[in-house]
């Protein structure tokens, strides 16, 4: 009897604790509220958020990541395990400037490793998020082999001579030899002038495969069938209509092809890039090609066993990422970032 008696006492103390937890919570949110609506509008904008947190287990966590910088954190296992390190630059970021004697101070210059040219040719009127060309300049922070640039991220030491040894990847004599797919599909480019009836599912992100990167991938198919290349594309949006979670169902899905289809011998995962520079503001990475047009400039993104993940063969992948991208950048100086 005397213990049900406590564990009721527990349970009221631990309601009470929850309820002027809440209170105190909305009165933090409402505080600068001058009218009832204001206040209930001021809950209606935070509450979404606080929940989105729960969900990402990111409630009490200390640094302020927005719920958009821990949900792209949670989906990447490098920088999942370099959440700290994250944070302190997102934190350091976005801290406002002292003032003193009345003044705002400038705020520190980082240097940058990637110089913006503008682009000679005017670009279509789109979205107004300016064009700029990124070019390596600085040598310091890359890894260089030859005119490649490595932005290294891992604890990895990187070899020139490695590098630069002939690559073991080749294409079998078995069908199919290439799989595409795309983990975050619904990814989209901004569409050309005049272009109607797009469904937005998400910023800049449609579900409609004629304005994704689908549609990059069907491109990229169409190019290497017509180089005897045989090629399986999935078209599936494994980031709709959930976007977390989607690296994993990816994962699955590439097993399942490898299993079912041992000729394969090259998995692309193709994204659309997104760059914002230290103030938040968007831009895009664009090239010029003569003939062409301009472009979006292209990264190539090469895992390796740094966050603990089995990778035995990942720099047997960078020395094929290198070859390649030494080879296009001796046809289109600019087209890789």
């Amino acid at each position: 009897m005397r213990q049900k008696k406590t564990l009721s006492q527990i349970l009221r103390r631990l309601e009470a604790a929850l309820l002027a937890a809440g209170t105190l919570w909305i009165a933090a949110v409402t505080a600068g509220s001058d009218t009832a609506a204001a206040a209930v509008s001021a809950l209606a904008e935070a509450l979404p958020e606080r929940m989105l947190r729960w969900e990402l287990g990111d409630l009490w966590t200390a640094g302020g990541l927005s719920p958009a910088a821990a949900l792209a954190i949670g989906e990447s296992p490098l920088l999942l395990a370099a959440r700290e390190d994250v944070t302190e630059r997102w934190t350091l970021e976005r801290q406002e400037p002292p003032e003193e004697d009345g003044e705002t101070q400038a705020p520190t210059v980082v240097p940058v490793e990637e110089t913006p040219v503008e682009p000679a040719a005017p670009l279509a009127a789109d979205n107004g998020v300016p064009a700029k060309t990124l070019i390596p300049t600085d040598p310091s922070g890359y890894t260089i082999c030859g005119r490649v640039y490595i932005s290294n991220s891992t604890a990895h030491e990187l070899s020139i001579s490695e590098l630069q040894k002939p690559f073991a990847a080749a294409l079998g004599e078995s069908e199919p030899q290439v799989l595409i797919l795309h983990t975050h599909g619904s990814e989209a480019y901004t569409p050309v002038p005049g272009t109607e009836g797009i469904v937005w599912s998400g910023d800049y992100r449609t579900t409609d495969y004629r304005y994704n990167v689908v549609r990059v991938g069907d491109e990229m198919a169409e190019v290497l069938g017509e180089a005897g290349i045989s090629v399986l594309h999935d078209r599936t949006l494994y980031d709709y209509p959930n976007y977390t979670g989607a690296y994993d169902r990816a994962l699955a899905a590439i097993q399942t092809y490898l299993e079912k289809y041992p000729s394969i011998r090259f998995v692309l995962d193709v994204h659309r890039d997104a760059i914002e520079d230290g103030q938040g503001n968007q831009y895009k990475a664009v090239s010029e090609v003569e003939g062409v047009g301009i472009p979006a400039q292209m990264s190539l993104v090469m895992g390796s066993d740094g966050s603990g993940l089995e990778h035995p063969n990942w720099l047997e992948n960078l020395r094929l990422a290198a070859a390649v991208q030494q080879d296009v950048l001796e046809h289109y100086p600019t087209l890789m970032r």
